[in-house]
């Protein structure tokens, strides 16, 4: 029941802003929408901020399951800009009612998990500590953080399979030679 509480939420939520912004958005609205009460919304989360980052972190969890793997990383990539797109109305009006360091925040954890599961395979069997794989997934978490960031700022105009071919292209072998470098460094 939870859970079904939880997506009724999310629904409601999504059909608002596709009525007005966010900040004009309140409990009850969102509430008397699904026909759930203010103390079940309350039971779940703390404000509409965390009703969002949760949407977030689950649209992203099913975007990306089993896309984890450098054979997989870019169709992850990919279905993360999909899912954005798909949800434009969402992001953009909750882009324009969340700070920027909390947009950040939400990418950077998707995207780290991403590019970690990448780093973690193709180190496996080389001599390299944990905190050099850290770096390598952080510094490749920024700049994928960076493009996706101008792209929504920019209204997502841009194709989203140009953007990750450009950016698969850019990457290719690079996560492979970053790890040897950490290596041999050692």
């Amino acid at each position: 029941m939870s859970n079904t509480t939880k997506q009724a939420l999310e629904a409601s939520l999504k059909r608002m802003l596709l009525k007005k912004p966010l900040d004009k958005i309140t409990i009850r609205d969102i509430t008397e929408d699904c026909g759930i009460s203010r103390m079940a919304f309350y039971y779940h989360f703390k404000d509409i901020y965390d009703l969002i980052e949760w949407v977030c972190v689950e649209d992203a969890t099913r975007v990306l399951a089993g896309k984890k793997t450098y054979d997989t990383w870019q169709e992850g990539l990919l279905q993360i800009f999909e899912a954005v797109l798909e949800n434009k109305a969402f992001v953009l009006n909750a882009c324009r009612c969340i700070s920027r360091d909390q947009m950040e925040r939400f990418l950077f954890k998707l995207t780290y998990g991403l590019i970690r599961g990448v780093v973690d395979e193709k180190s496996q069997g080389v001599d390299i500590s944990e905190e050099d794989k850290a770096f390598i997934a952080e510094f490749y978490k920024y700049s994928f953080v960076g493009i996706m960031l101008d792209w929504i700022r920019q209204g997502m105009q841009g194709d989203c399979r140009t953007i990750v071919r450009k950016i698969s292209a850019t990457m290719q072998g690079n996560v492979s030679n970053s790890i040897r470098n950490f290596a041999a460094d050692r």
